[in-house]
């Protein structure tokens, strides 16, 4: 043994070592002590290691020494999932298929030998360096069930899509959780951002629906097969609808390995396949994600393979309770003549029942009187933020999210309308916006999740429209901040 990478919560040692014989690097989880203790982690290694896959991990040796056991697995150099998103925000469809493409493939292979995962999500799944992707850290118990599997798959999705983990639909998780809405359901990934093709947020949905049947595993890794082809000829809008309507539906064929290499920027190229499931490392402690054994790649070797916390993100992120005093309407006009600066706090009550509304307009455009209108929300102090949610009568409306360091206007609400239509001006000049906007956009929701710095605070936020629904007025139910 050479490094000591890190200790995972259960008290388990993580090192890498070299196998002196084969001269190859390996990782050794190491558990003082031994004996019965030992023998739940040390079983699942002997099983893991009968199941050989090019998407699972070797399993190469599992030693019971009476004061200590250890077993003996990959080296794996990379990044997982979790980290990946953390570090370059949500994926673009064809990298985010890919990712799930290699995720099934493993799945299917694990659930053919008849055992189950029970520990599929962000931070067991790693991109590797070598142009693999792999899925660690197996863990299962008397309530998993290859179903739970396949929507954690979904769950992968998901969260490789928007940067949020669904954890009611995929599992528990200290990533956070997915964007709700007043009903608790989560935010669809094309409400969440934009450009994600209908059909690729359609079968993300499916997976994580409760009321739908899930298909088996290995439907779903030849769907994602067929998908990720697609996706590299970019003709991922024209693939069709789903080939698989069952849970049961047998698949056609095996599907094939998940070796694709997906861009990752414009000058650079990170390829997705596997580099391994570890099945044999069972947790000792815990039905907590973070309580599992940590996966060892690379960068991400400092934190638990199960859903810890990533580097800089979030931890628990909460609503942030806001007052009537802590939104405004801002209308910098030049035509502005302050009609639509009342009710504001309606969009902060925590009613979806109430509502802020603006005038009605001749045009989308707002009449061409005004290059927008946005309400501003002033969180007090600063803050970490993972997200804003505003939740509208309709869809269809344009808008991004700003952010600034003041609020000009502060101690002056009471101004003329003229006054305070010279402090929005400089807020619509100065301020700069967090993420991706959202153009025309087809549902009633818009969710702010991208752009956010984990290491940043924000006090300031403007959600900021720009373009009317056909109803030429906007009407915002309510707004949501998480953060800490």
């Amino acid at each position: 043994m050479e490094d000591h990478v890190n200790d995972d919560s259960a008290g388990r040692q993580i090192w890498r070592g070299t196998d002196v014989i084969l001269r190859r690097p390996v990782a050794v989880v190491l558990r003082y002590p031994g004996g019965e203790s030992a023998t739940e982690m040390l079983q699942s290694a002997v099983a893991a290691s009968r199941v050989i896959h090019p998407n699972l991990a070797g399993v190469y040796d599992a030693i019971d020494e009476g004061e200590r056991a250890y077993v003996v697995r990959e080296w794996i150099d990379g990044l997982a999932l979790r980290d990946l998103v953390t570090d370059s925000g949500p994926l673009d469809a064809a990298r985010a298929i890919g990712i799930a493409h290699g995720v099934a493939d493993a799945v299917a292979a694990v659930h053919a030998t008849g055992m189950v995962h029970g520990n599929v999500h962000a931070g067991t799944t790693m991109i590797g360096t070598d142009g693999r992707v792999v899925l660690a850290d197996a863990r299962t118990d008397g309530d998993d069930t290859p179903d739970k599997d396949v929507r954690a798959v979904g769950g992968v999705l998901y969260y490789a899509l928007t940067g949020h983990w669904p954890h009611a639909e995929a599992g528990a998780s200290r990533l956070p959780d997915a964007v709700r809405d007043g009903s608790g359901t989560i935010v669809a990934p094309r409400q969440a951002r934009a450009g994600v093709p209908a059909y690729l947020d359609d079968l993300t949905m499916d997976l994580l629906d409760p009321k739908l049947a899930v298909p088996a595993s290995d439907v779903l890794a030849a769907e994602l097969t067929r998908l990720d082809s697609a996706a590299e000829e970019q003709y991922l809008e024209e693939v069709g609808p789903l080939r698989f309507t069952e849970g049961d539906e047998a698949s056609p064929e095996q599907p094939q390995n998940a070796a694709r290499k997906i861009a990752v920027g414009v000058a650079a190229l990170l390829a997705i396949a596997v580099i391994g499931l570890m099945l044999g490392i069972s947790a000792l402690g815990g039905d907590d994600p973070g309580d599992r054994d940590p996966v060892q790649a690379g960068a991400s070797q400092g934190t638990d393979g199960g859903g810890g916390a990533a580097p800089g993100a979030i931890p628990n992120p909460q609503p942030i309770k806001l007052t009537k005093d802590q939104v405004r309407v801002v209308d910098p006009g030049p035509n502005s003549t302050g009609d639509d600066r009342a009710d504001a706090a309606l969009a902060v009550d925590g009613d979806d029942g109430t509502s802020w509304n603006t005038s009605t307009y001749n045009t989308r455009k707002f009449g061409n009187l005004k290059p927008g209108i946005g309400l501003l929300i002033d969180l007090g102090s600063p803050r970490q933020v993972s997200s804003v949610k505003v939740q509208l009568g309709e869809k269809g409306i344009s808008a991004q999210l700003l952010t600034g360091d003041s609020d000009p206007a502060a101690g002056n609400t009471g101004a003329s309308n003229d006054v305070l239509m010279g402090f929005d001006e400089q807020i619509r000049t100065t301020y700069s916006q967090i993420g991706k906007g959202f153009e025309n956009h087809d549902a009633p929701t818009l969710a702010f999740i991208d752009g956010f710095d984990p290491d940043a605070k924000y006090q300031y936020l403007l959600v900021w429209f720009t373009e009317l629904p056909d109803s030429r007025k906007i009407v915002v139910d309510e707004i949501t901040v998480e953060g800490t």
